[in-house]
């Protein structure tokens, strides 16, 4: 196709510019976002000698939204272009950094032009995998969103309420995500609110919570490790403290019913997907990371061209720079955060429980490697699972070395392991 088509896009309308294989400007148009803008795009498609043969590509800096999704569903490759390398494209033309919608819907369609084969068009995943992707994102969101409530919580009490985190502290900290604990801050919000607790009022809030057994000795246990003497703020900075944290509650109790909401509308529609059965095959892999795997790796099996791709998008492929006698190798930054985090909570749950994940784990700890060191290390081939995923489903067999239970011609496999993406 000697035609290619920038789009700059904005919220509320869209910079549109089509040019030739000699990057002249054919045809440019400003459009809405809405039904009557994709259908002037499309027309401007037509016009420049699009077909359905021979489709003229799309460079847009946004990889989702409504234009995009409509522009996929017609069968265009979409090429979703980083800004950042958009605006090293842009400062190749000019050295004012001068800049407008028109010239970088421009610079989008000359990327195309002249890189396109450097950069990879937005997958073809299927339809079930997209809304995967959604609903395990949120739910990835809504973790971060309770994790980031809770420890907002934990300051405020530390500062008014010290007594309580020392009441429910488990090991090393208070989990105020826990329903109990959560239902008995509703109760007892200050020193003084707590020590007028009654055992009954404390058993009631502990069955709110789902608490069926051994209610009453957790009660009297509650009650005295709340009674107990600690510093005190001022009457009044003691009620606006309390007051405040029943507010950052509020947050923490909606953050966690939403993580849990997400948590079960994930694994649904990740039981329907057909690579369930091999993702959830390896250990440390269930319903919940697996779909968060799944998520971002996706199902279209042209995505990676082999592992050490999918090794880079992880971010556990190392960075080298090598300029005259100087090399260096460094940790790799610009990475998937999301699938990287999917990562080490899968190289730490294999790495927890008995296997060869485990028995690697601790030659590399008993060898010098660091937790994090241990959990990422490739190790021998018998301890590195692989995921493949194959056009036919394929179980991996754990006790032979997490191996594919049949053979799979390397043409037609994508390979992930623990350490592609586990390396944070």
């Amino acid at each position: 196709m000697s035609r290619y088509c920038g789009i700059d896009w904005a919220e509320g309308d869209h910079d549109i510019a089509i040019v030739d294989h000699d990057g002249t400007l054919v045809s440019k148009k400003r459009i809405a976002d809405d039904p009557a803008g994709f259908t002037a795009l499309a027309q401007m498609l037509t016009d420049a000698g699009d077909t359905a043969e021979e489709p003229i590509p799309v460079a847009i800096e946004a990889p989702r939204g409504l234009m995009v999704a409509a522009i996929r569903a017609t069968g265009r490759a979409v090429y979703a272009i980083n800004p950042m390398a958009v605006a090293r494209y842009r400062e190749r033309h000019t050295m004012a950094r001068s800049k407008s919608d028109h010239a970088d819907a421009m610079t989008l369609a000359n990327i195309l032009r002249v890189d396109a084969h450097m950069h990879r068009p937005i997958p073809a995943d299927s339809e079930l995998a997209q809304a995967i992707a959604v609903l395990a994102r949120a739910q990835q969101d809504a973790v971060w969103r309770r994790t980031k409530a809770s420890n907002e919580l934990r300051s405020l009490l530390r500062e008014h309420h010290p007594i309580f985190l020392a009441a429910f502290a488990s090991s090393s900290a208070t989990n105020l995500a826990k329903p109990e604990v959560r239902a008995i801050l509703a109760i007892a919000p200050t020193p003084a609110a707590a020590a007028k607790l009654s055992r009954t009022r404390v058993a009631a809030a502990l069955r709110r919570a789902g608490r069926k057994r051994g209610i009453e000795a957790l009660a009297e246990d509650i009650i005295a490790k709340l009674r107990r003497p600690g510093l005190r703020q001022p009457e009044l900075v003691e009620q606006a403290m309390g007051r405040q944290a029943l507010t950052l509650l509020a947050t923490l109790d909606a953050a966690c019913t939403g993580a849990d909401d997400l948590e079960q509308a994930a694994a649904d529609e990740f039981r329907k997907h057909p690579d369930h059965a091999i993702i959830t095959s390896f250990p440390g892999l269930a319903d919940l990371a697996g779909a968060r795997v799944l998520a971002e790796i996706g199902d279209d099996r042209r995505r990676f061209a082999d592992a050490r791709a999918l090794k880079a998008y992880a971010g556990s492929a190392p960075v080298t720079r090598a300029s005259g006698r100087s090399v260096s190798i460094t940790f790799r930054r610009i990475k998937n955060d999301r699938l990287a985090a999917a990562g080490w909570v899968w190289g730490f749950s294999a790495g927890s429980n008995p296997g060869p994940a485990r028995e690697h784990y601790l030659r590399r700890r008993a060898h010098g490697d660091r937790h994090s060191a241990a959990l990422r290390h490739p190790g021998e081939q018998d301890a590195r699972p692989a995921l493949l995923l194959p056009p036919e489903p394929a179980r991996i067999r754990p006790r032979q070395g997490l191996r594919p239970t049949h053979h799979i011609h390397p043409g037609t496999r994508r390979g992930l392991t623990l350490r592609s993406i586990g390396g944070l």
